[in-house]
C-alpha cells in the first residue's frame, strides 16, 4: 500500500511539473549557399555541381515541441559550369521563391535527446510561388511566374540558449515554367510538361537560427522530462515523502493518515489508525478479554455475570460490522492492523466446536465487475487459509466471493476502503 501511495504522489507531482512548463515558439533564420538546376536545360549547357548563389530568409512558429509552420523567402542566380564556352554555353538566370511550409521536429520525434542534447533535425515541406528570369541567350529578359513545391531536411547544432547553426538541403519543383534554366530554349505549349510541374532544382545552405522569447528553451530543444526536477530536487521530494509515510507506532497506518499516531503496541486499529473498542465498554480491544461483550474495566472488559450464549453476541458483532479483515486496493493480502479479526474468529470457533463460519469476500466498485468478483474470492480464500493455519478444521469453514460492495459511496476513498474486506457469517 505504501508503494502504491508513494508512486501515485510522485507521478502526480511530476505530471504537474510537466504541465506547468513553457517554451519559446518563434524563431528567425537566415542562410546562404548553393543551388543547382537539374532540368530543363538546353543541350550543350551544363550547370556546376555546387553553384554559389542562393540566400534564404525565414520566420518560423512552433505549435509544440514537434510541429510548426514557417514562411521563407529564397532568391539567387544560376550560372554555367566553368568559364570556357567550349565546354558549356554561358547563362545567368535570376530567381526567387516564397513558400509556406509545415515543419516537423524530427529530432524530437525520433528521440535524439536519448543520445545528444545539442544536435537536432527539422523536416519541412510546402508550396508557394516563384519567378524565373534568364538574363542571357535567346529568351534573356523573359520572365516566368511559376508555382512550386518544396521538401527538405535541416540538421541543427545548438550554440546557445538563443541561437543555433543549421544546414539545409531542399529540392524544389516548379510548375508552368516556359523557358529552360539557361534561357536558350522554350518549353512550348505542345510540350506535355507546360501545364505541369516541369522543372526541378536543388538548394543547399548553411545559416543561423535566432530564437525569440524569454523562456529557458525554444521548442526545438525543449525536453519535458528535463523540467520535472533535478536529481537533487527529486531526491529531496522523495525523502520528504518517505518521512510522511513513516509508521511511528507500527500499527500499519502511515503517520500522515494516522489520527492516533501513538497507538500502543499490539492495539487493534481501524483504517484511520485509531484504537478500536468493538463492544463500546471503554476498554480497548487489545486489553479487553471479551472484546465483543461489554463489561467493566475491573473484569478486563468482561461482563460481571457469566454469559452462556456467547454465540448471540458474536452474531451481533458480525451484524454490526465489527469483525472484518481489510485489504489495500487491488490486493488479496490482509492489512496488518486488521488480521486480529481472524484471530478472534479462530478463538471463538475453538471455544464453540458446534459452530461453522462462512467467510465472505468483497471488493470496491473500481475496476471491471468480473475482475472484482475474482478478487473478492481471493480475499475470502486468504482469510480461510489463515484460519486453517491456526488449527480450525477446514470442514467448519467455507468461503465465497461476493464481488463489489455497492452499499458504500464509491466516490469516497474512506468508503471504498471499508468495502475492500472479508466478513464472517456464523452458520
Amino acid at each position: 500500500m505504501k508503494k502504491l501511495i508513494l508512486s501515485s504522489i510522485i507521478a502526480g507531482a511530476l505530471a504537474f511539473g510537466a504541465n506547468a512548463q513553457e517554451f519559446d515558439k518563434f524563431s528567425l533564420e537566415v542562410g546562404g549557399g548553393f543551388n543547382k538546376p537539374m532540368a530543363p536545360l538546353t543541350p550543350g549547357f551544363l550547370s556546376p555541381s555546387l553553384n554559389l548563389g542562393h540566400i534564404d530568409i525565414g520566420a518560423r512558429y512552433m505549435f509544440n515541441e514537434k510541429f510548426g509552420l514557417k514562411l521563407d523567402y529564397g532568391f539567387g542566380s544560376m550560372k554555367e559550369a566553368g568559364a570556357d564556352d567550349a565546354v558549356t554555353g554561358s547563362f545567368d538566370t535570376k530567381y526567387y521563391r516564397l513558400n509556406l511550409q509545415a515543419v516537423a521536429n524530427l529530432g524530437r520525434i525520433m528521440s535524439f535527446e536519448s543520445f545528444t542534447r545539442s544536435l537536432g533535425l527539422l523536416g519541412h515541406f510546402g508550396a508557394g510561388i516563384g519567378n524565373v528570369k534568364p538574363q542571357e541567350n535567346l529568351y534573356g529578359g523573359e520572365t516566368d511566374d511559376v508555382y512550386n513545391f518544396i521538401v527538405g531536411l535541416s540538421p541543427q547544432l545548438k550554440l546557445g540558449k538563443g541561437v543555433a547553426l543549421f544546414g539545409d538541403i531542399s529540392t524544389i519543383i516548379n510548375g508552368r515554367q516556359t523557358v529552360t534554366w539557361d534561357g536558350a530554349s522554350a518549353i512550348g505549349p505542345n510540350d506535355p510538361g507546360f501545364f505541369g510541374a516541369n522543372s526541378n532544382w536543388w538548394t543547399g545552405t548553411i545559416g543561423v537560427q535566432f530564437y525569440l522569447g524569454k523562456n529557458e528553451e525554444h521548442a526545438d530543444w525543449f525536453i519535458a522530462a528535463d523540467k520535472y526536477a533535478t536529481k537533487e530536487e527529486l531526491a529531496t521530494q522523495i525523502n520528504g515523502i518517505k518521512d510522511m509515510l513513516k509508521d511511528s507506532d507500527g500499527d500499519g497506518v502511515p503517520d500522515y493518515l494516522d489520527k492516533e499516531p501513538n497507538t500502543p503496541a499490539g492495539a487493534r486499529v481501524n483504517s484511520s489508525g485509531m484504537t478500536m473498542d468493538s463492544d463500546g465498554d471503554g476498554t480497548p480491544d487489545h486489553m479487553d478479554k471479551c472484546p465483543f461483550l461489554p463489561g467493566p474495566a475491573s473484569t478486563n472488559g468482561c461482563p460481571v455475570e457469566e454469559v452462556d450464549e456467547q454465540i448471540d453476541f458474536f452474531r451481533k458483532a458480525i451484524n454490526d460490522g465489527y469483525v472484518n479483515v481489510y485489504y489495500a486496493f487491488d490486493s488479496s493480502k490482509p492489512l496488518g492492523y486488521s488480521t486480529s479479526a481472524a484471530s478472534y474468529v479462530s478463538n471463538f470457533l475453538k471455544k464453540n466446536p458446534g459452530v461453522s463460519v462462512e467467510i465472505k469476500g468483497y471488493a470496491d466498485e473500481l475496476g471491471p465487475e468480473d475482475y472484482n468478483m475474482k478478487l473478492s474470492e481471493r480475499r475470502a480464500k486468504a482469510v480461510y487459509d489463515i484460519l486453517v493455519a491456526t488449527g480450525v478444521d477446514a470442514s467448519r469453514l467455507s468461503y465465497k466471493g461476493y464481488g463489489e460492495d455497492t452499499s458504500v459511496d464509491k466516490s469516497s476513498a474512506d468508503a471504498r476502503q471499508m468495502a475492500r474486506r472479508a466478513s464472517f457469517e456464523v452458520k
